[in-house]
């Protein structure tokens, strides 16, 4: 990928792996195909865009006046079903909420992401700087998607048969969101395993901000991302699962979720982008294992070592799994010594057989 003039690569990042939407897009039942394929192609052409973006620089988006430094900076747009961005304006900043509970919840949603970075981490916005967030609603027909596109969220309807509105599970716009935070800090090359580090960071803060918005302790949350977004007739309880990569879903038009749990079971696949939603869910489960031995609220001490790696400088572009483990198990021992923290953290590695010393 060729480097744009402000060093940042932004790709395109979906919460809904191609995989999915391939299998989907060879079903027997014309209404969830041509959703499929639609969603596909949409989603081909978005990813286009973002690479003659990276090439030509994206345009530079400054906080605007009269912005507070820790207050979020809000806009929501509707792009009523079409496919051009942003779309109309509907909702800004300190705007009270109006009768569409789409635009509603991506408000929240931002607000939530932008609460939790400042409050734990001390990061104004995503690039550190204040930088206004934005979001499109009721974007494409029956679109299947959620997206980060380097810029701005943009959220699909779904097809009410298979997926239902991206806006419903806080943590998937936490997750697309946190795209953007990686983009601005490590920005991890989005093929192989640094590609799967990167969602991994995505579904790692996504889940976190569900659990901050809901006052959640590790056990007490539920680790699935995208929750409540399958559609009732779909075998599933979520698109992923962090406690345990693999058993997301089980159905018979979605197929199985092919996640693996632990290095034994790493998935080599030219796919996906070398498999990046695929093998995300090594470092998920390494990440749930550490939040669990600990205990308490996992945006503290475990979510702050996978934060302090991600913004360190020490992440390369490349990294691979076993780079940041270790790093993982150097940011322990510097915050913390060495205690529980760090005895959590080597563990999980060890039980998803990634070396990290």
């Amino acid at each position: 990928m060729t480097a744009n003039p402000t060093g940042f690569e932004p790709v395109f990042c979906t919460i809904v792996p191609p995989v999915v939407l391939d299998t989907l897009a060879q079903s027997s039942d014309p209404a969830l195909a041509r959703a499929a394929r639609r969603t596909l192609q949409r989603d081909a052409y978005e990813r286009t865009q973002r690479r003659l973006t990276t090439v030509i620089g994206a345009p530079s988006v400054a906080a605007p006046r009269g912005a507070v430094e820790g207050k979020p900076h809000r806009t929501i747009y509707d792009a009523k079903t079409k496919t051009d961005l942003p779309g109309r304006k509907v909702r800004g900043e300190g705007d009270k909420p109006g009768k569409d509970a789409t635009v509603n919840r991506a408000h929240a949603g931002l607000g939530a992401t932008f609460e939790l970075f400042f409050k734990q981490y001390a990061r104004d916005s995503i690039d550190g700087g204040g930088l206004p967030l934005n979001a499109t609603v009721h974007y494409g027909e029956e679109y299947g998607n959620a997206f980060w596109n380097g810029e701005q969220m943009v959220f699909g309807d779904g097809d009410g048969e298979i997926f239902l509105d991206f806006t419903i599970p806080v943590d998937v716009i936490g997750h697309e969101l946190t795209h953007g935070v990686v983009q601005y800090t490590a920005n991890l090359t989005y093929f192989g395993q640094p590609g799967a580090l990167n969602e991994s960071m995505a579904d790692v803060f996504g889940s976190l901000i569900k659990q901050f918005t809901l006052g959640q302790t590790a056990d007490q949350a539920d680790w699935l991302i995208g929750a409540g977004l399958l559609a009732p007739r779909v075998t599933g309880t979520a698109l992923r699962s962090m406690k345990a990569p693999g058993t997301a879903y089980d159905d018979d038009v979605l197929g199985k979720d092919p996640q693996p749990a632990d290095m034994d079971h790493y998935v080599r696949t030219g796919r996906d982008n070398g498999g990046v939603h695929i093998n995300s869910g090594i470092p998920n489960r390494a990440f749930y294992l550490t939040a669990e031995s600990l205990g308490g609220h996992s945006w503290e001490r475990a979510g702050q070592i996978w934060y302090d790696v991600l913004t360190g400088g020490e992440l390369a572009q490349d990294a691979s799994f076993e780079d940041f483990a270790k790093l993982t198990v150097a940011a322990a021992r510097a915050k913390y010594g060495d205690g529980d923290e760090l005895k959590a953290v080597v563990d999980a590695w060890a039980q998803v057989k990634v070396p990290a010393s």
